[in-house]
């Protein structure tokens, strides 16, 4: 089994990789699951193409930045549709103010691919659409553990 992690990166602190580590250390050891991690994997393509001021192509050359941005959204696309056989979704308000979270969980969703989402803002504040595509709710990852214990065990 296989678990994409979704979150916020472009405006999350550390783009969102201390959540996405424990996650990987807690699938890999308590149900032997592997993940798609976004942030290693962008890491990478980064790498890969000498990329490491992009973010600032964004303003000195936008069609460059486009281009390579396109990059990422592919790999992304291919992890939630391709490799995964579930989502874990961190919905916090890092993810207000890019796009990737709600186009991966709306993927995950039209191709059925269970999406389990960790929700830390006020209900009421959740996205009805986001709400609808999710599988199941969770208001913390420890009650997200639990539930993946007992439905991959």
């Amino acid at each position: 089994m296989k678990a994409y992690l979704s979150g916020g990166m472009e405006h999350a602190v550390g783009e969102g990789a201390d959540w996405r580590r424990d996650m990987t250390k807690w699938l890999m050891k308590n149900l032997g699951h592997d993940v798609v991690d976004p942030v290693v994997e962008s890491a990478k393509i980064v790498a890969e193409h000498g990329a490491e001021d992009y973010r600032n192509w964004k303003m000195s050359d936008p069609d460059k930045f486009k281009q390579f941005i396109r990059k990422l959204i592919a790999r992304d696309i291919r992890g939630v549709i391709e490799e995964s056989d579930y989502i874990i979704c961190f919905w916090n308000e890092s993810v207000f103010k890019g796009g990737g979270t709600h186009g991966e969980v709306t993927l995950a969703y039209h191709f059925g691919v269970p999406v389990y989402l960790v929700n830390t803002i006020p209900k009421e504040d959740l996205s009805g659409w986001i709400f609808s595509c999710s599988s199941k709710l969770f208001d913390s990852f420890d009650e997200l553990t639990s539930f993946l214990e007992r439905e991959y065990r």
